[in-house]
């Protein structure tokens, strides 16, 4: 069997093959009430029809305010979850398993969308009040490189980080009752999760800041919350960032995030998606090209003391590589995202080029296309 469509066993769930399609924001909630549009059914239904063994619905905001723009998806009340149910049915109905990955954009909230600019927005312009770990802002900046004025960032307390944890919770609750079968934890890019583990951000003390303990505190107890209410059978995924990207100063690093998934392993997560930056401006690689974030997952694989399964992400452009990847033992899993959005069938190409048609079902109004 070829490595890349040998299924994944996590719990009871069954992922057919190794191909996930990373969740990619779409910022297309026009009607700005969080709810699922044609768009997103589309979206993520071309991608299931295409082969791919797990859809993961884009970054979720678990409350209002944690959206990034005003058009950004959301789960904080029953009708934006009723509005997902006919995807993740038709997701199914293909053969793939539907994931969600439930979010919350913490300092980097309040924003237009990319295509108008992704200025920070005032309350009188359409945004919200912004909250953090600290009362740090995002530093934006224009086109000239000149800092922006930008709303203020609260610095959270007690109320407000409870009423996160319980947000993830409840909005864990709609999507599984939406029938998702995965939940993801967003804990990088420097949204809120990450803005707690990452020392850049937080300048707490107390309970939620300081040591390593501290500043993981948060991102364990939402994924312990989120647990606490997933099916028993199915899994819960967490998306970090491997590191920060900065050796100039104190900040998150590939050895910090080992450490974090020993700790997620042991309170029940399933699988670490090791994504990379995003925490500040200047925070991502030099140079970023093929695969360039995989050997920070193999190193939270191989030096993590538990046996929690690794997803990788970032620069997969072709079913070779992703191949490789899962051949040569170096994740158990291919997360794919811009080559999504530029081929939707990137799994059932895979399979074609890989000599592997005999080992996917794919869709019968499909098969003449990809040599079934």
């Amino acid at each position: 069997m070829t490595d890349l469509f040998d299924p994944l066993e996590l719990r009871d769930t069954t992922v057919p093959n190794r191909v996930m399609v990373s969740p990619m924001c779409q910022y297309s909630c026009d009607a700005r009430d969080g709810r699922a549009t044609e768009w997103h059914h589309v979206h993520l239904g071309s991608r299931a029809v295409g082969g791919a063994g797990l859809v993961v619905a884009e970054a979720t905001a678990v409350e209002k305010r944690g959206r990034i723009t005003p058009e950004d998806l959301g789960i904080w009340n029953d009708d934006q979850a009723d509005a997902l149910a006919r995807t993740t049915r038709f997701v199914k109905e293909q053969g793939a398993v539907p994931g969600i990955q439930l979010a919350h954009a913490g300092r980097k909230a309040s924003t237009s969308r990319p295509w108008d600019g992704s200025r920070p927005l005032y309350p009188d312009d359409g945004g919200w009040e912004v909250v953090g770990p600290s009362g740090d802002p995002w530093p934006y900046e224009d086109d000239d490189g000149e800092r922006v004025d930008a709303p203020p960032t609260r610095e959270m307390d007690q109320g407000d980080i409870e009423q996160v944890i319980d947000s993830f919770r409840t909005a864990a609750e709609r999507a599984r009752d939406a029938g998702f079968e995965v939940a993801e934890v967003h804990a990088a890019h420097g949204y809120l999760l990450h803005e707690f583990l990452s020392p850049v951000t937080n300048h707490r003390a107390g309970d939620y800041g300081g040591d390593f303990e501290g500043r993981t505190r948060l991102t364990r107890e939402v994924t312990e919350a989120v647990r606490e209410v997933w099916p028993d059978g199915k899994p819960v995924f967490v998306r970090i960032s491997g590191t920060d990207w900065f050796d100039d100063r104190e900040s998150w690093t590939v050895e910090q995030s080992a450490r974090l998934a020993d700790r997620l392993a042991g309170i029940g997560a399933d699988l670490i998606d090791v994504s990379s930056g995003g925490i500040a401006p200047g925070s991502w690689p030099e140079q970023a090209g093929p695969n360039y974030q995989l050997p920070l997952a193999e190193t939270v694989r191989e030096t993590s003391e538990s046996d929690i399964a690794v997803g990788t992400v970032g620069g997969i452009t072709t079913p070779e590589q992703a191949q490789a990847v899962v051949a040569n033992d170096r994740a158990d899993l291919a997360i794919v995202g811009r080559q999504f959005l530029r081929d939707p069938y990137f799994g059932l190409r895979a399979a074609d080029a890989l000599d592997a048609t005999d080992e996917v079902t794919g869709p019968p109004q499909y098969r003449r296309g990809f040599g079934f």
